[in-house]
């Protein structure tokens, strides 16, 4: 009984000396085998086991004062970790189990039901695979393949004619970038940039025995587990004080070692969707048509080419596309809202205002549809699980590196479950070895 006792009270001595750090920000119990120190290992905690051992074995002060002893006289004789079970191992999925456990009493019903149904319109609208920027760029290519008729200079001279094409204003803004589009002020944008290398996802990592690292994952836990994304790490509009990288949903879709970088990335993403979607609107609205249809027609008129009034109306149409989607892009990265699909209206650019649509980059809202952060939380929920794991490990432990006495602090080295033997010995010869499992969810 006395052995049975201490094994207890040693092995959740242990456990009870989780990483404050981890649970303050991130609601985690596990015990960091470094305990504030460079070298991480499991011996480190074994040696932890074995002080409690002792000491709970030892007697107290007033009983060796009057030298009294008991019938056995037992103490510890040595202990042995013989089975562990780590944050990473298995992808992850300890790290997983423990945040669904701390996200139990959310309520699965309704939860992210609109990511789940805006990533799936993304993706039955194949929003996520229409390349409108090849597409404009293959029927520029049919303008050009086209030789223009030469025309008589003042000095009788033949000169080759260029197409007036009104689309050519907007074309030009393409190669600026789509971050550099959507974002007039660029001060506003984190410069904080990270060595990859340094964390989870880059390096080979520590794993345990495979004692509890089992991986099966419901449909409502993984969305459970999206809501935790969601509500510690930051994103842009949402950044945090405790966090290294400020985009820290921008890293876990895209990786990318610097802040900038991923919104990039974010933006490059927002411009692909928001294209293909502003095309369908676009193209399938007869009015728009029939107005870029009446310019590429006096166009090629007056330069007596009626042969390219077909491609210079896709190409005006091309331009309308992009200028509404840079609109859109600056609306989002302003805080408003932009629908996912657009209707008459929710349309902003008409066609003349197209060939300046810089001068209209000025925030608002469309009124109805999606923040930003709604059209990020649709991106991240089509990242593949593993991806999310060892980034959102990376996330952790820059943000628990920043805090005091943890700057060696590695996720694959956080101990979630142990099994230990503890050797027990009596002053008359008498011994009994006993092995217990230990750990957070056990």
């Amino acid at each position: 009984m006395k052995t049975e006792c201490v094994a207890d009270i040693s092995m959740n001595s242990v456990l009870a000396e989780y990483s404050r750090a981890l649970y303050e920000q991130y609601g985690l119990l596990f015990v960091d085998t470094s305990y504030g120190c460079e070298n991480p290992s499991i011996i480190n905690t074994q040696e932890h086991l074995r002080y409690y051992a002792q000491k709970n074995f030892s007697r107290t002060v007033p009983s060796r004062l009057a030298g009294n002893d008991s019938i056995f006289s037992a103490y510890c004789d040595g202990v042995s970790i013989t089975g562990s079970s780590f944050a990473l191992d298995n992808k992850g999925a300890v790290l997983n189990r423990q945040i669904i456990a701390y996200m139990g009493a959310e309520p699965v019903e309704g939860l992210l039901a609109d990511v789940q149904t805006n990533a799936r319109l993304i993706q039955d609208n194949a929003l996520d695979s229409t390349d409108v920027e090849a597409m404009a760029a293959e029927n520029q290519a049919a303008i050009d393949a086209i030789e223009l008729p030469p025309i008589i200079n003042e000095d009788g001279e033949e000169e080759e004619m260029s197409l007036a094409n009104p689309a050519d204003v907007v074309n030009s803004q393409r190669g600026i970038g789509a971050l550099n589009l959507a974002i007039k002020d660029k001060s506003r944008i984190s410069k904080v940039t990270v060595d990859l290398d340094q964390y989870a996802s880059h390096r080979q990592l520590n794993k345990g025995t495979g004692l509890n690292d089992k991986e099966d994952i419901s449909a409502g836990e993984r969305l459970l587990l999206e809501q935790y994304y969601y509500e510690k790490c930051s994103r842009y509009g949402g950044e945090l004080e405790k966090s290294l990288l400020k985009y820290q949903l921008e890293y876990m879709i895209y990786g990318q070692k610097s802040d900038w970088g991923n919104l990039e990335r974010m933006a490059e993403n927002l411009l692909f969707w928001r294209e293909a979607s502003n095309m369908i609107y676009l193209f399938g609205c007869d009015a728009k048509v029939a107005e870029a249809e009446l310019i590429a027609e006096v166009v090629t008129a007056l330069f007596c080419i009626p042969e390219l009034s077909d491609l210079v109306k896709y190409s005006i149409l091309f331009a309308w596309t992009f200028a509404e989607t840079v609109s859109d892009l600056n609306i989002l990265f302003s805080g408003g809202r932009v629908p996912l699909f657009k209707s008459d209206s929710t349309w902003r650019l008409s066609l003349t205002n197209m060939f300046g649509f810089r001068d209209f980059l000025n925030g608002g809202d469309l009124g109805e549809g999606m923040y930003y952060e709604d059209y990020v939380r649709a991106r991240l929920f089509m990242v593949s699980l593993p991806e999310k794991t060892m980034r959102l490990a990376d996330i952790i432990e820059m943000d628990v590196r920043k805090t005091a006495g943890n700057a060696a602090f590695k996720m694959d080295h956080c101990l979630d479950t142990f099994c230990a033997e503890i050797h027990v010995r009596a002053r008359f010869g008498y011994d009994c070895k006993i092995e217990r499992i230990y750990g957070y969810e056990m």
